[in-house]
C-alpha cells in the first residue's frame, strides 16, 4: 500500500449514527470536519448500508434518504470489492467490519481514522485514530 495522505480523513460508521442520533461530539465533529479546506473525506459504502440498516426502525424513509444524500454531497464514497473483505480474513482482530473499514481506508490512504471504537483500531498502527471528541488536532490548512 501507498504511503498516507494527511489529508484524506476517513469516518467510521459509528459516527455518522451518532451524528444523525442526536450525539454532541459525533455532530461537532462533523461540523469541524466539513469546515476544513484541502481535506479529503471518505466513509464506505458499508457505511452507507449500515447506517440505512440501524435508521430503519428509527426514521422514516424520507428522513433517511434526506441523510444519504447529505452524506452523498459531502463525503466521498468508497466501494469495497471482494478482494477488499479477502484482504480482511487476513487480519487477526476479533471484529470483521473493523477490518473490512481499515482495509477500505488504507486503500485511499487515509492517514486519519475518527471512530469511537479507538481501542478496536488501535493495532492498526499506520492510522491516526481520532476520537470525536479529539477531532480538533486534525488541523485547519
Amino acid at each position: 500500500m501507498s504511503a498516507t495522505n494527511k489529508n484524506n480523513i476517513f469516518i467510521d460508521t459509528n459516527v455518522l449514527i451518532g451524528a444523525w442520533s442526536g450525539k454532541k461530539p459525533d455532530s461537532n465533529c462533523l461540523d469541524y470536519l466539513f469546515s476544513l479546506t484541502g481535506k479529503r473525506l471518505f466513509i464506505s459504502s458499508l457505511s452507507v448500508a449500515q447506517l440505512v440498516s440501524v435508521f430503519q426502525k428509527k426514521k422514516n424513509n424520507a428522513e433517511i434518504k434526506k441523510i444519504v444524500r447529505y452524506l452523498l454531497s459531502k463525503f466521498t464514497v468508497l466501494s469495497f470489492t471482494d478482494k477488499d473483505i479477502e484482504d480482511s480474513l487476513n487480519i487477526e482482530n476479533s471484529d470483521m467490519e473493523d477490518n473490512i473499514q481499515y482495509i477500505i481506508s488504507r486503500k485511499f490512504n487515509c492517514l486519519h481514522f475518527v471512530t469511537n471504537n479507538k481501542k478496536d483500531y488501535n493495532r492498526f498502527y499506520i492510522l491516526n485514530i481520532i476520537m470525536p471528541s479529539q477531532i480538533r488536532v486534525i488541523k485547519r490548512d
